[in-house]
């Protein structure tokens, strides 16, 4: 039996290796790589265990909350650094900006830092429930700051003197589109880590944070 039990882990890692390399074969996001390696192992593990039904149940519930809307498109929870959140306020006092918008705000790491200068007008944009529900509880007490549990698509950005997000990849170029039709001339849109696509930054900010973010700004 312990042979067998061993001979059937050893065909689950190479089952995992194989499908991790069809990945990087097919070019897929390299977020992709880890998924298709420990899938299997994993689920395997998580038999071995025998955990009670509701803890599976109860993990999936989590999950939809977090990363609500994800399935239908929606970009996935990120969080922004401190050292994020810090530069982009600075950008925000050169720009003597009056009212800024966080698009897909998570827990506020950015929305809430900004929205603590009493007079700068803060709306954070968040769709997935509990990380709006985190933001809305951090930003009770700031009156200059409204927190909106509706998608990115649905904002209407002409009224911010700079717009930031921190999304995916697979959005920036609808993003941009959207930018550019509705933000105003003259204003500031800053994007995390991903360019839009075909769009030459008007500068981009390099951050000495664990990620080593960059900041890509975009004059309107």
């Amino acid at each position: 039996m312990p042979a067998l039990f061993h001979g059937a882990w050893r065909l689950v890692l190479v089952q995992g290796m194989a499908a991790a390399l069809c990945s990087g074969l097919l070019r897929q996001p390299y977020w992709w790589l880890p998924i298709h390696l420990l899938f299997l192992p994993a689920a395997i593990a998580m038999l071995t265990l025998h955990l009670p039904s509701w803890l599976y149940l109860s993990a999936v519930l989590l999950l939809a909350l977090v990363f609500w809307g994800t399935v239908k498109g929606d970009v996935p929870l990120f969080l922004s650094s401190s050292a994020v959140a810090d530069t982009v306020k600075a950008i925000v006092d050169q720009e003597n900006a009056e009212v800024f918008a966080d698009l897909g705000a998570g827990v506020g790491s950015v929305a809430v830092p900004l929205a603590r200068q009493r007079s700068l007008v803060v709306d954070a944009w968040e769709y997935a429930p509990l990380p709006w529900l985190v933001t809305a509880w951090r930003c009770r007490k700031l009156s200059n700051t409204k927190v909106k549990r509706v998608s990115l698509w649905g904002c209407e950005l002409g009224r911010y003197d700079v717009v930031f997000a921190f999304l995916s990849p697979a959005v920036m170029a609808e993003l941009g589109e959207k930018v550019r039709n509705e933000m105003r001339p003259g204003s500031l849109f800053i994007s995390s880590s991903f360019p839009v696509p075909e769009w030459e930054p008007e500068s981009v900010v390099q951050i000495e944070d664990r990620r080593r973010t960059k900041l890509f700004c975009y004059r309107l």
